[in-house]
């Protein structure tokens, strides 16, 4: 909503169970995972109302407790009040946040706006899904647990700010519908066709051995459903990396499409900013 020639409103809201077993970090992820869209959208984030599904018993309340301080600690480091929220019982726990922000109408970024002969850019590495599953299974190691929630807790806070200060043609957060269902949207959106050079991808590590060991989440079949008819790959692209790219991500990275100049420069100003 536009509320001046230089300043409009955008809001998003996200939630969903726990995807790890500390609540403090749980919270962490699910505030990151919400605040991703206003960064994607080239805003920041002022405000934010928590949801959250918890069992109406009396027990565990500490664990609520920590759920929600971790996700006002990230919330604080975005910059972005709480200032309220709901909950409900639910005998499936769950939590998250409807955020609002602000953004300079003439600079926000959209998945709409791609041109041939654009670069691609992506801020994180992919496998969550793929891990968390493995995880679930008892077979992931602490190294690659450590890495995806570090990745996941991460806020695409200095990406964005990065991103406005450079010419972006369009921009995505990597959520839910995977690396190759995001590019999708960016792609029928702008009506251009999208080359991903699978090389240049970054896997967390150990992701690609889940894969191949067969640690599918059900998001990542619905994501290849989803895509079937719409993409190719070349032979030599291996199923277990074919599997990571559809892979549904928690609090993923910033898909960004730049003219090959300002997205050297845009490559630069990030890896500086790490």
């Amino acid at each position: 909503d536009q509320i001046s020639p230089e300043v409009a409103l955008v809001q998003t809201v996200d939630f969903f169970t726990p995807i790890v077993d500390d609540p403090y970090t749980f919270g962490q992820i699910a505030a990151a995972n919400a605040l991703s869209d206003i960064y994607a959208m080239g805003g920041r984030p002022i405000s934010a109302l928590s949801i959250v599904g918890f069992p109406n018993t009396g027990q565990h309340l500490d664990v609520l407790e920590a759920i929600m301080q971790g996700g006002l600690a990230k919330m604080q480091e975005a910059g972005c009040t709480v200032i309220g929220g709901h909950s409900i019982g639910d005998d499936e726990m769950k939590f998250g946040y409807a955020v609002t922000g602000l953004i300079i109408p003439r600079k926000v970024l959209n998945n709409t706006g791609a041109r041939p002969g654009d670069r691609l850019i992506l801020t994180k590495h992919i496998g969550t899904g793929i891990i968390g599953t493995a995880l679930k299974a008892n077979r992931a190691s602490q190294a690659s647990v450590d890495a995806a929630i570090e990745s996941m807790r991460m806020l695409n806070r200095a990406a964005g700010e990065i991103a406005l200060e450079h010419e972006i043609h369009a921009a995505t957060d990597v959520t839910g519908f995977g690396l190759l269902g995001h590019a999708r949207g960016m792609a029928v959106g702008s009506k251009v066709s999208l080359i991903l050079d699978v090389s240049q991808v970054e896997f967390l590590p150990d992701a690609v051995e889940y894969s191949s060991e067969g640690f599918i989440p059900g998001g990542l079949e619905r994501n290849r459903e989803f895509l079937a008819g719409c993409l190719g790959f070349a032979d030599r692209v291996a199923e277990e990396v074919r599997n990571l790219l559809y892979d549904p991500q928690t609090s993923g990275g910033l898909l960004f499409s730049a003219a090959p100049k300002d997205a050297a420069r845009l490559l630069e100003a990030l890896l500086e900013r790490e």
